[in-house]
């Protein structure tokens, strides 16, 4: 346990948040800093062909031990934390055998991690919690993944006698700002297939995310002065607003759950003469997806039409998609990954990501990647935790998941 405790605590020491407005790859120089770090730990540990290319990504090669035909598993997770949330001067603290307590992360701040506004904390009673002191995130959102990779990398090394094929791992900057697989070589990575250790709590195990898209919506209004505007006027606030008013109330994010998708305003910023608003859609099911998406499109050419063609532009690009389409043609891989969690004790718990990942880029891409937990909870703001013991046990199932593919016909 104190092996995984340190290696997190130094790796969420770490700066690596990403920037979405850099137009470099990976977005912050700091994230090379942590890649080298993370290329001489796997050096020391015994991996081999460990390497840090020019767009920040590391891998490393754990050769196989049997002398029989077995499919190159690969294991992922990411280096940077997200922009939502300062993660300069992580301070984790930890908490040891937690009995239900209000957690004082910040006096000064009064920020407070409790069971009334967080009941999942008691879900781990006489457990350890490692949190932020109140001022960050944790950045277990994916370091948790990192270092629950690097421990059983680490384990398989020290313990010859547990079998396995070969294991290629990588390490991934930018997944934050959507861009994580974009120089992600496959071939090169030479995995049959790969899990990312990127989600939640305990027994996540995840092979399906949303389909997605943004959209970005410009109208041009027509400003005169107030006192003589009558039949004159176009206020491109007003416009804007009747776009937003036009979409269905009961698909936002705050109205949805499970596999309902829902369009969400992410931006609104302008005046009488312009605005601008910025959209994500989300939906689980293609058909859905397309029908929000033209919906939008609809909205807009009304618009045109009341104020005139030209009054509202509408740029919609595809974001990712699906990756169940992918995974399930080779679902042994996820039935794989729920028998090595039921076999060291963890409950499966599957479900439909209500986002996405970089397995699921990785999966249209050509390599299919299911998602398994990591383990922490509230990413990307000061009330995030990780229970070790959670860490503990995906290291357990990555070490499962690995010696069951050595020993069964795939």
């Amino acid at each position: 346990m104190e092996q995984i405790i340190d290696r997190f605590i130094r790796y969420a020491q770490v700066y690596t948040t990403s920037d979405p407005e850099s137009e470099t790859f990976p977005s912050t120089d700091r994230q090379f800093g942590f890649a080298d770090q993370l290329a001489d730990e796997l050096r020391n540990i015994g991996m081999e062909e460990v390497a840090r290319d020019k767009f920040g990504y590391v891998t490393a090669t754990l050769p196989s031990n049997v002398n029989h035909p077995v499919p190159v598993i690969g294991f992922i997770s990411h280096m940077d934390t997200s922009p939502d949330y300062s993660g300069e001067n992580v301070a984790p603290r930890l908490v040891s055998n937690y009995q239900g307590q209000d957690l004082v992360l910040d006096p000064e701040q009064h920020i407070v991690l409790k069971p009334a506004d967080f009941p999942e904390l008691l879900k781990y009673l006489g457990q350890d919690l490692l949190t932020t002191d109140g001022k960050t995130l944790l950045g277990a959102d994916d370091k948790a993944g990192i270092a629950e990779i690097v421990t059983a990398m680490e384990h398989l090394i020290n313990h010859p006698e547990i079998k396995h094929g070969k294991i290629r791992i990588c390490f991934t900057p930018d997944e934050e700002v959507g861009r994580g697989t974009l120089h992600f070589d496959i071939e090169n990575f030479g995995a049959d297939f790969a899990y990312t250790l990127d989600g939640g709590e305990i027994g996540e195990l995840e092979y399906e995310n949303f389909n997605a898209a943004g959209a970005k919506i410009t109208i041009k209004g027509r400003s005169v002065h107030p006192g003589s505007a009558k039949n004159t006027m176009i206020n491109s606030m007003l416009v804007a607003n009747q776009i937003i008013q036009a979409l269905p109330p009961d698909q936002r994010p705050e109205h949805t759950e499970g596999y309902e998708g829902f369009f969400h305003l992410t931006s609104f910023e302008g005046d009488v003469s312009l605005t601008k608003i910025e959209y994500i859609i989300r939906d689980h099911d293609l058909a859905k997806f397309e029908a929000k998406k033209n919906l939008l499109k609809e909205i807009c050419g009304l618009a045109n039409l009341r104020y005139g063609q030209g009054t509202v532009t509408l740029e919609m690009a595809d974001q990712y998609y699906n990756m169940k389409q992918k995974v399930e043609p080779v679902k042994y891989i996820v039935d794989l990954a729920e028998k090595a969690m039921l076999e060291v004790g963890v409950s499966p718990r599957i479900k439909a990501i209500r986002g996405g990942t970089d397995g699921a880029q990785l999966s249209w891409k050509g390599l299919p990647c299911p998602n398994i937990f990591a383990g922490g909870h509230n990413f990307h703001g000061p009330y995030e935790f990780v229970p070790v013991q959670s860490m503990q046990k995906a290291v357990e199932v990555i070490v499962r998941i690995a010696e069951l593919a050595a020993n069964r016909n795939l």
